[in-house]
């Protein structure tokens, strides 16, 4: 008893004496005299090492995890109360990271690795899932063992009195930041996927009660799990500032301290417009998820791009007339920032809410935006329920504050006067539009699939209103039709228009006549047979291409140009020519009484006509086939599928043998809707063939589909001609009058809008717009996989004094983009029934 309390009293006395040393000498040497107390509290209190080990190992029951609880009576008494504060506040630091590291190691043995071995999630869905739901935990669990492992390092040297841990948390702060940002900014959507799971899938839920009877879970949820890395930095730094509190001003933890409590305060900081944007996401995928579309329609809204966001959302009203009633109805307005959605919401249970599409959403290229400074309007409410009779019989009103939007290639039919139930809210919707419709028009001009390059504005000129014909000189008529061809070493650009055909080396601007023929509507090129056709007037003839590149460059004639023509035929309405197969054809439709016969000729050069069999125009360079084929008089199309030709009229598509068209009687009519009659979506999909003018046929790249294409719609096909993905079909944007394929895109020309679409799931990716658009080189037959060029359209140029320019732009194609996903991992948006 004497021997301890005499030491008890010299431990005293050196720590009183150590808090005036301080006060009065240099930081390392207090920081010395700090150590040399440790180590005689040490030598004091060596049965605590004991506590100590079972501590660390995890041994100890939870109320003694405390440092008062392993530190002797003796060993408290010779420290004041702020440095017993401090010391507690440390340990804390020490068993919070335990705490912590156990439960992530929780996470993976209890969560992760059985959800892997066990069927709660699909094996197919399962990696996804995972990567979704726990992202990164494992890196950060990683840190935090190593960290953890420092930590007990130094309790275990300075136990009971532990100098600082400061330097340890700082060390491994900047190591741990990167994979906390990341993990921090993925919550939202970790937590979105878990809760989407847990009301789709009775399994899973089933599997969470299994890990709920684990008694290491102590009856915490997944979701208190997955917030531990969100919350574990607010709390590390809640304990550092009040470490600091209880730090002698002259201890080193005073410098450190505080730069750390400045690093995790910034990194916190820093995090929050990351979980914001992450939240936002989260609320697109609710809204993705809750969509309900029009049956029959296939709509790719683009969802899974990883750059589609929600940019403003609401409720807004609309205002229906019937008969001579007025109706208001209440919608929810969504602008995304690529498309604007009109929903009609429809509460299925207290948790679940389905948007019905009511109106086909508008792409931002289309939308425009009408008046928003109208007068407010009264809506008349319905009396609320429980409501007095007084109440119930005098009227009330709201004021409703009216805009309008529209869709540009629709301007009547598709114009929306939407009602804000306030100013501010109005005004609110006109900032998100203006502002998401601009980053929208930069985005896509800053990524075009197919960039617009003009060829030509300024020679080519047609008359408008008021215009003046003996004022000017020059002028060629309205452009009829245009394409590239190669003679000798040169490039040229051949264009037909009223007054004949002019032709020009690519990239000059100069042109020169090279056929004055009346009004020509229609010519193609095929340079490996040397021949240039033109149709004029209902004759189809044939030039020499070498003749004609010599025209172009000025050492011939015009006259010497039309004295080697060879004429085809007369009374035609339609030509194609091109590679069919392995053969280079000459497809035309001849006039005749209340119908059209269909010619086929093969283009033979001069070595190749052995034994030729002549045809009915008696040139030796081409070969016909068999007889002509009756087709439809209001055909107005013809492209090639592979070895086969697709005859495109207003009643409907053939697809025809072009080398045996006399048996082509029987041809196979696109689509098949034999099966229509006990099939309501084919009937249906029918009904809108039916109405729409189809304009050929394309097949999809890396499918044995195919896509027939029409003015107003598109609708998938197999290769026997069936309607597939349950009859459904694509609808355009606008009024197509034709169109070009090229890859595995699909370029749908109207007067004012191009429109660029996959083929294979008909998304809208860019919109060109313009005046009186139209493709003008057609004519040449090529097959799919021969359709990687350009394109030439024709639109309206400049005016001047009553003159029209025509202006010929090319349609190119730029590198090839790649659509980001929301994860690489296979599985990871299964659960979003969005399409």
């Amino acid at each position: 008893m004497v021997n301890r309390g005499h030491r008890r009293l010299r431990t005293r006395q050196r720590y009183e004496s150590y808090f005036h040393r301080t006060a009065i000498q240099p930081i390392n040497r207090a920081q010395t005299i700090v150590k040399d107390l440790s180590s005689e509290l040490s030598d004091l209190t060596l049965d605590s090492e004991e506590g100590l080990r079972k501590f660390q190992s995890g041994e100890l029951h939870d109320d003694d995890e405390e440092w008062y609880r392993l530190v002797p009576p003796e060993a408290r008494e010779v420290l004041d109360r702020k440095e017993v504060q401090r010391q507690s506040i440390l340990f804390e630091i020490v068993k919070s990271e335990k705490d912590y590291v156990a439960d992530l190691e929780l996470v993976k043995e209890v969560f992760v690795d059985p959800m892997i071995n066990t069927l709660a999630i699909p094996q197919h869905r399962v990696k996804g899932f995972i990567q979704e739901v726990f992202f990164n935990i494992d890196d950060i669990l990683a840190h935090h063992r190593r960290l953890l492992a420092a930590l007990f390092a130094r309790q275990r040297e300075q136990h009971p009195l532990i100098q600082s841990l400061s330097d340890i948390v700082l060390d491994n702060s900047l190591l741990f930041r990167n994979d906390y940002e990341a993990y921090i900014k993925h919550y939202p959507l970790s937590e979105a996927r878990h809760r989407s799971e847990m009301r789709r899938s009775q399994r899973y839920q089933y599997f969470l009660q299994q890990c709920s009877l684990d008694p290491r879970v102590r009856k915490r949820d997944l979701i208190t799990f997955l917030s531990r890395p969100v919350t574990r930095l607010p709390r590390l730094l809640m304990l550092l500032e009040n470490a600091k509190k209880y730090t002698e001003p002259d201890h080193p933890d005073m410098e450190t301290i505080p730069l750390l409590i400045g690093i995790l305060s910034d990194f916190i900081k820093s995090t929050q417009p990351g979980i914001a944007a992450s939240e936002d996401k989260v609320r697109f995928w609710n809204l993705c998820e809750s969509l309900v579309y029009q049956k029959g329609e296939i709509i790719d809204l683009d969802l899974y791009d990883e750059s589609r966001s929600l940019r403003f959302q609401g409720p807004l009203s609309r205002r229906y007339k019937t008969n001579m009633d007025l109706h208001w109805a209440d919608l929810h307005v969504a602008l995304l920032d690529n498309y604007l959605l009109l929903l009609k919401p429809e509460a299925r249970s207290s948790t679940v809410t389905k948007n019905h599409v009511v109106s086909r959403p508008i792409p931002l290229e289309y939308l425009r935006l009408g008046t928003f400074d109208g007068p407010p309007e009264s809506r008349k409410e319905k009396a609320e329920e429980g409501s007095g009779i007084l109440e119930r019989v005098r009227s009330r009103y709201r004021p409703m504050y009216p805009f309008t939007v529209y869709h540009a290639s629709s301007k009547m039919n598709r114009r929306y006067t939407l009602y804000a139930p306030s100013e501010e809210l109005r005004k609110m919707w006109y900032d998100a539009l203006v502002e998401t419709i601009a980053i929208r028009e930069i985005r896509q001009e800053s990524n075009m699939l197919f960039a617009p390059q003009v060829l030509n504005e300024g020679f080519f000129r047609y008359a408008g209103l008021g215009a003046t014909y003996g004022s000017v000189s020059h002028y060629t008529g309205r452009v009829n039709c245009a394409t590239e061809l190669s003679s000798g070493s040169h490039r040229f650009i051949a264009v037909a228009c009223t007054s004949g055909v002019y032709m020009a080396i690519r990239g000059q601007s100069s042109f020169r006549k090279v056929l004055s023929v009346p009004n020509p509507t229609c010519m193609v090129p095929l340079p490996a047979a040397g021949k240039f056709f033109v149709l004029h007037e209902g004759g189809l003839f044939c030039y020499p291409l070498d003749l004609v590149g010599r025209a172009a460059l000025g050492f011939t004639t015009v006259q010497a140009v039309d004295g080697s023509k060879e004429r085809i035929a007369t009374d035609v309405v339609l030509f194609r020519a091109g590679r069919v197969g392995n053969r280079f054809m000459v497809l035309y439709a001849v006039k005749s009484f209340l119908q059209l016969w269909l010619y086929a000729l093969e283009v033979i050069g001069s070595a190749d006509s052995v034994n030729p069999r002549w045809s009915t125009s008696g040139m030796s360079t081409f070969r016909s086939f068999g007889e002509p084929l009756s087709i439809p008089k209001d055909t107005h199309n013809i492209t090639v599928l592979s070895r086969r030709i697709v005859i495109c009229s207003d009643k409907g598509i053939l697809v025809a043998d072009p080398a045996n068209l006399s048996l082509s009687l029987k041809s196979t009519t696109l689509p098949d809707f034999s099966d229509a009659d006990t099939n309501l979506p084919m009937a249906g999909l029918r009904a809108r063939c039916g109405s729409s003018k189809p304009l050929g046929i394309v097949r999809c790249p890396n499918s044995d589909e195919l896509l027939v294409i029409y003015d107003e719609l598109g609708c998938y096909v197999d290769k026997h001609g069936v309607p597939t993905r349950s009859s459904g079909y694509l609808r355009w944007e606008t009024r197509a009058t034709s169109y070009a394929h090229r890859g595995d895109f699909l370029l749908l020309i109207s007067p004012d809008f191009i429109e660029v679409r996959t083929v294979n799931t008909g998304k809208l990716v860019q919109v060109v717009e313009g005046a009186d658009m139209r493709r003008i080189d057609v004519g040449l037959l090529s097959p799919d996989k021969d359709n990687t060029g350009s394109t030439l359209i024709a639109m309206k140029g400049k005016e001047d004094k009553g003159l029209v320019s025509d202006r010929i732009v090319e349609l190119v194609e730029t590198a090839e983009l790649h659509t980001p996903r929301v994860s690489d991992v296979p599985g990871a948006w299964d659960e979003f029934d969005v399409l």
